[in-house]
Parts: C-alpha cells; structure tokens; sequence
C-alpha cells in the first residue's frame, strides 16, 4: 500500500526579534496539497478547523481575517514579527495510511533539527507546545528529537499543573518549554474533563473550551 508523504508546507517562520516559538506537528494534509478551503489561510496554524489564530485574536484584539488571501497572511506575519514569536513545527514530514489530520496516524516521523534551529535563533527563551505529551503531540516529539540527537539535554520539570512547563540548559541557556491545551476540537474532552475548567463552568454556564484555552494562553502569550 502506497502511503501518503505528508510534507510540511511551511519552513519555520522565526523574526529576528523572536523570544517565544511555537511549536506544533503538521498542518492538515491539504495544505501540503495546496487544496485550500475558502477560510483556510495558507500559513501555519491557518486552518479553518484549527483555533490558535481564533485565540491570539481574541487575546490581541487583533481583527484577523479569516480567509484564503495575501492579507489574512501577512496580518499573522505582522502580528508574529511585532510581538517577537516565532512558529517552528517539530514535525519535517510523515507517512499516513488514512490522509487526514490525527496525530496518532503518522508513521516514519522526520522531525526537524530543532536544537540547531534554537542556536541559530539565540533570543528565544519559550517553546510554547500546542499541545502536551501523550503519543505524537509536539511535546512527545521534541522529547524523542532530544533523546536520539541530544541524549545531555534533559527537560526538568518545573511545575506539574496543566499545562505543565519544563526547563533545559542549552549552551548554558535557560528555555522554558510550555504544554498548552492542543488549539483543536480533538482535544474538547480533555479539556472538559480538567477539574479548572469544570469549576469555570459550574460558576458561569456559558463559559466553554474556547474561553478556558484564552484564559490559558493568555498567560503565556
């Protein structure tokens, strides 16, 4: 059975300016077949089914477009060059028997060289996950990148509550590494299951899993 080479479309986007990096897997398979729908934004994270540009503009009040066009793209580059974040997916490319956009379903993982990626950007001090470390989210990855090219390198923890943050020493550079709630619908069920978020809920009704993840990421963006 041939498999589908899902090849990430995007090379990082990192400003010079940059301290934060957000760090992914792969965006949905059609945008490595450039077969866009009318409210993708063919850029990292632009998918119309995907909620991190839905946050940051809630956050930022940034009045973002949400549409296949030049300008819903360069409003994002704009927005990332100004406060000084970068986007670096951990994941290079993958195998997939079932083209579509589950995590779990990629094969023959080639990650990305992230350590040389961080030499090279020496301002960053956050890795910021969208998402933790259960099986093929960027956190397992960047775990499995670190233990088969950089087995010195040991992520520490630094607190163990959602989302939980580690730290390494890199050139004897302190990162920080973050583990959001995943900005996607698959993961509604853990966040409806996070004690935080049911006590939310419980005091205000109309709260729900799109509000707990700004009030998330707020903190961290």
């Amino acid at each position: 059975m041939k498999l589908f080479h899902h090849k990430h479309p995007y090379p990082p986007f990192i400003p010079e300016t940059a301290t934060k990096l957000i760090v992914g897997t792969l965006p949905p398979p059609r945008f490595t077949q450039g077969k866009f729908k009318d409210d993708d934004v063919d850029f990292c994270y632009g998918s119309r089914d995907g909620q991190l540009w839905i946050i940051l503009n809630r956050i930022f009040d940034l009045d973002l477009k949400f549409e296949n066009t030049q300008e819903a793209i360069q409003q994002r580059k704009e927005f990332l060059v100004e406060r000084g974040i970068g986007i670096c997916d951990v994941v290079e490319s993958s195998r997939r028997e079932k083209i579509d956009a589950s995590d779990l379903g990629m094969q023959k993982v080639e990650l990305r060289d992230m350590v040389a990626i961080l030499r090279k950007n020496s301002k960053i001090k956050t890795l910021l996950f969208t998402g933790g470390n259960s099986k093929n989210g960027p956190e397992f990855f960047f775990r499995r990148y670190l233990k088969e090219n950089h087995p010195d390198i040991k992520m520490k923890i630094i607190s163990n509550k959602s989302p939980k943050i580690h730290q390494f020493v890199l050139d004897g550079r302190l990162i920080n590494t973050v583990s959001l709630i995943a900005p996607s619908g698959a993961a509604n069920i853990a966040v409806g299951s996070n004690p935080f978020y049911k006590e939310l809920k419980k005091k205000n009704p109309e709260f729900n899993t799109l509000d707990f993840r700004v009030l998330q990421y707020r903190e961290f963006f």
